[in-house]
C-alpha cells in the first residue's frame, strides 16, 4: 500500500504557514525503490516557519510521516526538502 504524503502533511502543514494555498508538496523519486524524498515548497518566510528553529518544526513533521511509514510496513525512507519560491513566481521548473 503506498502512501499519500501530502494528504499526511497538508494538514500538519496549513496552520503553521501564513499563505497555506501557495504551498506545494511533491513527492520526487528516491535512489532506491525504499528511498522516497518529499519536496515542500512555499514562500520563503513559510519555508522557515515550517523548518523552525534549530530544525524542530521539520524534525517533528519527518517523525509523523515516518510513524506513517511503520503503520503500513513499507519500511520506507523518507526524506523532507524544504525549498522556497518567491511570492510572484509562479513556475517551480525553473531550478529554485
Amino acid at each position: 500500500m503506498e502512501r499519500d504524503y501530502a494528504a499526511i502533511l497538508l494538514p500538519l502543514i496549513k496552520p503553521i504557514v501564513h499563505n497555506p494555498d501557495a504551498v506545494l508538496i511533491r513527492e520526487l523519486p528516491g535512489a532506491t525503490k525504499r528511498d522516497v524524498t518529499i519536496a515542500i515548497i512555499a514562500n520563503d518566510d513559510d519555508t522557515a516557519r515550517l523548518i523552525g528553529r534549530r530544525g524542530t518544526v521539520a524534525n517533528a513533521l519527518r517523525e509523523v510521516v515516518g510513524i506513517a511509514t511503520k503503520a503500513d510496513d513499507t519500511n520506507q525512507h523518507i526524506h523532507l526538502k524544504f525549498e522556497s519560491f518567491s511570492e510572484g513566481e509562479e513556475n517551480e521548473d525553473d531550478g529554485k
